[in-house]
Order: structure tokens, then sequence, then C-alpha cells
């Protein structure tokens, strides 16, 4: 075949003979060159299905049958981020190792013990982990981790795109970096990545340290054919006999995906109940068979394996309409078509849901953008008439289709996991010092910008008798306190992330709802929640309840105020659209036609002129054009002046209750540096898992530098005026 197929092991040979290969793909070629050629890291980046695994283990594999480790424990260590995902590439590794009698081993929840047990006492071969079991490890087996990864020479990390940003992303770091502390020696770092328009993100994950000394393989070409379409549909038609945008969405789904395997990403719970339920009784009224299912966190196991086997049964068209729990691996099998609802949040979960369509080779990836507006009346708000939501979308496609990804907040101190890797260390070592946490965590770790007296406070936070986490025995060294044994021994420990916690919604007494908390919320702030504004009186963390009372002004936008945070970048590129004239070709007639509709009501506002546009005597609008950190820091800021604010993409709207002239005066002050504190008691800090062991300091620093940015503050003020 080539060079590269002859510095395979004979084994590996043989495999690729029997798969009835006539050549290796070109990413393949040059991975085995890379990997047999030198030990540097290695970023191998390429479209789904494009053969990255092999491209990793082929020479891997090779590299362990060719020149067998003198000590023991298992020779590749593999990372996924779904069980599934590992249940599925464990069965493709073991049809290439089965020639080379190597084992490859399964280990996450679903794996009896006993399978566990058997592989412990000798470990060997390709050990293929989620970071939460690899956690597990280090916790239950703490001292054995030198005998288990003494011959690892490799790791492998699956999915290395979706973790650059996360709490988890820090976690699987963390543990890359205690491993080698305990082996005493680096281990060989190989991410496998889906194609990224900026690869230094990926770089500095993969070996933060050393970023420059990070290889990377991209596949030129070879992504397949996007085929996408932004349809419009207007919602409260004033005809009653007329079909809603649900039903005309829904109508459309069932022509186009029925018969073929399709995600349908509807947004909240709810949203996927309805659809999935318009769908089914569809199927219903055309005597067709069921094909339609939704799948979400709160449906039972057995449910969503249901749909999951169905999604992977050939025979079985089916269509999982579905939250973000289908967004990442592989482990449902090819789909023809992934369909979105309603704005997406990150242009990265947009191309990680995009990327499950098209993997069949000759077959294009399909995305089909539904964008639900407003029908506008003389009392619509101005983010209605603006049509924030299709604009977004049509930002994050274009943002897509040019490779661009949200990175990182590099400053981020990422407190709830450090706390978490504390209990972690402390139960891997039976105790540790201080000094030791402070080695391993924060000048070795992930947690570099974490001083000494932060890690101070923090162990103190954790040491306070009413939490009972930690304890400091006679010997000086830290052990796990009552409370902290119960926490770390329970299995939900070993993961750091968690979905984002619902607050109940009250008013006069009376619970509205519910609404999940990812954004810095503080009374005199308004929310739009059931068709209604409000304004936030009060936020108790601990009985977590949003105390809220009717809010006043016109009828609120349907979009805007949603949870999630918007980067800079997108929210400039939607101001590019509104600005701009080209009309995308994706765009069907309707949506076209509201996008004309919002550059003209842009223009009309005169927001093309300036950023600060009275709607009335007591209320404005105020054109940020930053991203959701910047813009919610600005109205903290203005909060604190007595305002109420509601945030929306890029925009704020501020109203008082005497004439809002001086906020031309309070904004100059802001721009100048002189504003009020930006967090109140009733302010909410709690976004992450561990974040309730932390004092109100610690959450506040936190927050500082991931949520908010105060030091661009003035001049976010200043640019506005």
């Amino acid at each position: 075949m080539s060079q590269a197929f002859d510095r395979l092991a004979r084994p590996i040979q043989k495999w690729i003979r029997g798969q009835g290969w006539r050549e290796l793909r070109a990413i393949q070629v040059d991975a085995i060159q890379a990997i047999t050629g030198s030990t540097a890291d290695l970023i191998i980046a390429a479209s789904t299905a494009g053969g990255k695994t092999e491209a990793a283990f082929l020479p891997l594999i090779s590299q362990v049958l060719d020149d067998p480790a003198s000590a023991t424990g298992f020779d590749l260590l593999y990372i996924g981020p779904l069980k599934a995902l590992i249940t599925d590439q464990a069965g493709r590794l073991e049809g290439i190792c089965g020639e080379a009698e190597l084992p490859v081993v399964p280990w996450h929840g679903d794996i009896s013990a006993q399978v566990k047990t058997r592989a412990a006492k000798a470990p060997r071969g390709i050990l293929l982990i989620t970071p939460e079991s690899l956690e597990a490890l280090f916790i239950r087996r703490g001292l054995e981790i030198p005998r288990l990864f003494g011959a690892t020479r490799a790791v492998v990390i699956d999915e290395l795109h979706t973790v650059l940003d996360s709490e988890r992303g820090v976690q699987m770091r963390s543990l890359l970096t205690r491993l080698e502390l305990a082996l005493g020696r680096s281990v060989r770092r190989i991410g496998l990545s889906a194609t990224l328009g900026d690869m230094a993100l990926a770089r500095g994950y993969l070996r933060p340290e050393h970023p420059d000394r990070v290889a990377l393989l991209e596949a030129k070409g070879g992504d397949a054919e996007l085929q996408l379409q932004v349809r419009g549909y207007i919602s409260g038609d004033d005809d009653q006999r007329a079909p809603s945008a649900t039903q005309e969405i829904a109508a459309n789904l069932f022509r186009n995906l029925r018969g073929s395997d399709n995600l349908v990403f509807a947004g909240s719970r709810q949203s996927v109940e309805i659809y999935a339920d318009r769908l089914r009784a569809i199927c219903e009224e055309e005597r067709l068979p069921q094909e339609f299912y939704p799948h979400h966190a709160s449906l039972s196991r057995d449910h969503r394996a249901f749909v999951e086997e169905r999604l992977k049964d050939p025979g079985k068209p089916t269509t999982a309409v579905c939250t973000s729990t289908l967004e990442l691996g592989i482990d449902i099998g090819d789909v023809t078509c992934v369909a979105q609802i309603g704005a997406p949040f990150s242009v990265a979960a947009l191309r990680q849901r995009l990327g499950r369509s098209g993997r069949r080779e000759g077959q294009p990836a399909v995305l089909r953008q539904y964008c639900v507006e407003s029908r506008l009346t003389p009392q619509s708000d101005y983010v209605d008439r603006l049509r924030l939501g299709l604009v977004r979308s049509i930002a994050m496609i274009e943002l897509l289709l040019e490779g661009w990804c949200e990175p990182p907040r590099p400053e981020a101190l990422h407190l709830s996991t450090l706390v978490h890797q504390i209990l972690s260390v402390i139960a891997q070592r039976g105790g540790a010092s201080a000094e030791r946490l402070y080695r391993t965590l924060c000048q070795a770790g992930p947690f570099k910008q974490v001083t000494q007296p932060i890690l101070l406070d923090v162990l103190r936070a954790l040491g306070d008798p009413e939490r009972e986490l930690i304890e400091q025995h006679s010997d000086g060294l830290l052990h796990l306190g009552r409370m902290g044994e119960r926490l770390v021994e329970h299995y939900s420990f070993y993961a750091v992330f968690q979905t984002p916690e619902e607050y109940r919604l009250i008013c006069a007494g009376k619970e509205l709802g519910t609404l999940p908390m990812l954004n810095v919320l503080a009374p005199k702030m308004m929310i739009i929640f059931s068709g209604r504004r409000w304004i936030v009186e009060d936020v108790d963390d601990r009985d977590k309840v949003i105390v809220v009372s009717p809010g006043k002004g016109g009828v609120p936008p349907k979009f805007g105020g949603d949870p999630g945070d918007i980067h800079d970048r997108v929210i400039e590129r939607m101001f590019e659209v509104l600005e701009g004239e080209h009309l995308p070709a994706y765009l069907d007639t309707a949506a076209r036609d509201l996008l004309l509709e919002a550059r003209d009501q842009y223009v009309q506002f005169g927001f093309s002129d300036t950023s600060i546009i009275m709607l009335s005597d007591l209320t404005a609008a105020i054109a940020t054009r930053a991203g959701t950190v910047k813009t919610t820091t600005l109205a903290l800021a203005l909060r604190a002046e007595g305002y109420e604010v509601e945030t929306h993409d890029g925009f704020l709207t501020v109203t008082s209750k005497d004439r809002i002239g001086e906020l031309y005066d309070r904004l100059k002050h802001i721009a100048d540096g002189d504003h009020e504190p930006l967090f109140g008691a009733q302010t909410n800090l709690v976004f992450e898992k561990f974040h309730p062991f932390l004092t109100r300091d610690l959450l506040t620093v936190d927050a500082l530098t991931s949520k908010l940015d105060v030091s661009g503050l003035p001049r976010l003020a200043g640019a506005i005026l």
C-alpha cells in the first residue's frame, strides 16, 4: 500500500487486508509516520467518520506489539466522553486487536465489577474509560495507579473539541497531570478532534505548558457536502383557523424526515415533548408507523435506551426529538439530517450536532434550522422587531461555515472543579498537605490562575466546622472530614458537571414555574417568563427560589433573556448581519423577508447611528454590541445605579422610575471607572456543582473571572457613548 503500511506490525497489516482496504486514508498515513517517527504529543483533526480512531490506534498498537513494555500496566489509555461511545469504540478496537490477542477493556459504570477486578489484577492492552470512571479509579485505587499505568505509553483523548471550555475539560486535564505525577514521567497525549478554526486552542489544552511542541495533523478536504436551509415562521397568527408555527414546523419535519434516522434539537424539555407529541399525532392521523420519539434527561433510562437502540437499527427509521442529550458521541449510528428548532447558543454545539449527519460515504451533512418569530403589532418590543433569534441563527451558521469556534476564557479560576479535585487528591492519597495540593493542582495542574492565598481560602472554606468536608490532623496533613467522606463515597461525586439548577419562580406566594440558573441574576434585573416581564426582588441560593414581582412596560419580546453565554464574536456577527446587505442563499422566502424586515427596523430605530435609543420617558434601549459576559456586567453596573435592566443578545433594556435622561451621565461615570459594587447580598453566584461549599467572597472571585468582565466595563460604556 505505502511506506506507512510497512511500518505497522504484521497483525495490524493482516487486519487491514482483511478489511479489504485498497489504501490508507491520507490522515492515517500521516498519523502513522508522525506517531512512529517521534514521541511528540499530537492532535489528529478530521471530520466525523474521517478515520481518526484508526489513524491513532493502528500505529500505537503496532508499537505495543513490536516493542512490548517491561513494566506492568495498561499499554494504552483511551478517554471518551460517553459510555456508549466507549462501547462503540471497544467493538472497533477488538476487531483490530483480535489477531494480536491484545485485550481491549471498556471501563465505565455499566461494566460489571467482575470484569474490572480481573482487568485490574493483570492490567494490559487498551483501557477505554470515561473521565468520571478514571476519577473513581484514582479515588478507589489511588495507591495502585503506578502499577495500573506503569506500561502506559500514550493516552488518546477522543472528542477533544468538546471539552476545551468546560468544567469536565478542567477535570480531565487535572487527571492527566496527576497520572504523570504518579508515574514520575510524561505520558504521550494524542487528541482526536473535529476540525476547528483555531487549533491553537486544542494545542494549549492538550499540553498547556508546551503547546508549541504539540504536532497537528489536520485532514484537508474530505468533509461531507453541507446542505442547509433556514426556514422562517411567524407565531401568534391573528387567524385562529390558520396552522400555528408549531404545527407548520411539525408538518415540515414529518414530510422531510419520515423514513430515515434523524435528530431534532428542540431546546427545552417542554418543547421536546410538544414537538414529539405533534409528530406522533401526525403519524396516527396518516395511519403510519410511529417513528418520532422524545429524548431528554427527565425520561427513564429504559425509554432513552429504547430510542438509542432504534436509531442504531437500520431497519427502523427513527427520529429523536431531543435536548442536548444526543449532542455528543457516535453511539446512535448515522443520521440523515440534523434539525435545530430555535437559535443555538454556541457555534461549538451547532458544529457538534451537525457532525452527527453526513458520516456515510458520499452522503451530505444536512442541517434544517427553524426560526420562529413573533407577529408584529404596534405594541411589539424592539427585540422582536429586530428578529434577534433569526439573526443569531444566521450569525452562528456563517461562523460555522468559516470554521470559527468559541475559545475558552484562560483567566477563569474554575473553583468548583478545584474543590472537587482537592477532595479527590486527599481521598487518593489518604491525606495531603496544602503544599502538595498547590504543587499538584495549581503549579503542575490546570488551576494555574489560583494563587496560594486563594487556595488557602478554599481550604479554610472546606474545613469550616459547618461543612466538615476536610480536617487537619496532628501530623499536619489534610484528611476528609465526616461530610467529605460521605460526599466522596457516593457515585455522584465523580462527575464535576451537573444539569443547570432549576430555581422556582415565586410571585406573591404563588409558584410560577422553574428557571435554569446559568447567569448572574440580581434584584432589579428583569426576566421574561411565561410571556410576561418580571422584576427580580430576591434570589435565595439555599432554597433555590427567585422572588419576582410583575414588571411594567409593553408586551415583552418573545426572544431574548434566555440562559446561556453568547460569545462577543457571535454578537459582532449579528450586528454585521443587521447592518449588511448580503442575503444568504440558504434562507427560505419567509426567513429572507424576516431578515429584510429586521434590517429596516434596525435603521428606523436609529441603531445604525447611535447605541442608545429612547423608547419612552422611562425606558431606553442600549446596543452593547457585546456578548453575554460583557452585557451582563454592564447590566449589573446599571442595576447598582438604581435601574431595572433586561438583557438580550447585544442589547439592554433599561427602565427608571423617574425620567431616564440621567442614563448618559451614569454611563459616563462607568466609563470613567466610577461605578457602585456590582454584587449585592441577593445576587446569585452559584452556577457549578461544588459552588455551595465556597464562601461568598470566593464565589465573587470565581464569578469575576468566568461570568463577568469588570476590567472591560469602562471601555464598553465608553464605546456606547
